[in-house]
C-alpha cells in the first residue's frame, strides 16, 4: 500500500487516540474509577476485535509457531492496558494536549532507542542528529502546549 494512503489512516488513528483519552476519561466517572474504566474500554475493544479476528482470518498458527515464539511478544496487551490507564488517569489532572504531547514524547523517545539498537527483531534505522533534533523539538513543542 502507498505511502500516501497509509499517512491519513495514521492521522485519523492519532486522532481517535486523543478521543479515546477523552471518552475514557468520562467513562472513569460512570464505572467508578480509572481501573475500571480501562478494563471496560478494554473488555469493548477485544469483543470488537474478536468479531474482526474471525471475520479475516483465514487460519489459526500452528502449535510450534506459539510455544515457540519470544516471552516479550505476549507483553503488548499489558503495554496497551498501561498506557489506557495512564491515560485515563492522567487527562483529567493535565489535560488531553499535556497528555497526548507526553505520550508522544514518550513514543518518539522509545521509537528512536528501539531504531537505532535494532530492538525487538526491529530493523536499524540509526539516531541520526536531524532525527535526535526532531525527537527535542517535540520536547519543546510539550513544554510549549503545557506551559500556555
Amino acid at each position: 500500500m502507498s505511502w500516501l494512503l497509509l499517512l491519513p489512516v495514521a492521522l485519523v488513528a492519532g486522532m481517535a487516540l486523543s478521543t479515546q483519552f477523552a471518552v475514557n476519561t468520562q467513562l472513569r466517572t460512570v464505572v467508578g474509577g480509572p481501573v475500571a474504566a480501562a478494563a471496560v474500554s478494554f473488555l469493548i475493544g477485544t469483543v470488537f476485535l474478536v468479531i474482526a479476528a474471525l471475520a479475516v482470518t483465514r487460519s489459526t498458527p500452528a502449535l510450534g509457531e506459539i510455544t515457540g515464539s519470544p516471552w516479550w511478544v505476549w507483553t503488548g496487551g499489558i503495554l496497551g492496558a498501561f498506557f489506557v490507564f495512564a491515560s485515563v488517569v492522567l487527562t483529567p489532572r493535565l489535560g488531553a494536549a499535556t497528555t497526548v504531547g507526553l505520550f508522544l514524547t514518550g513514543q518518539v523517545t522509545a521509537s528512536i532507542i528501539l531504531d537505532h539498537f535494532g530492538l525487538l527483531r526491529l530493523p536499524v534505522h540509526e539516531a541520526t542528529l536531524p532525527r535526535l533534533l526532531g525527537a527535542l523539538l517535540i520536547v519543546a513543542g510539550v513544554v510549549l502546549v503545557q506551559r500556555f
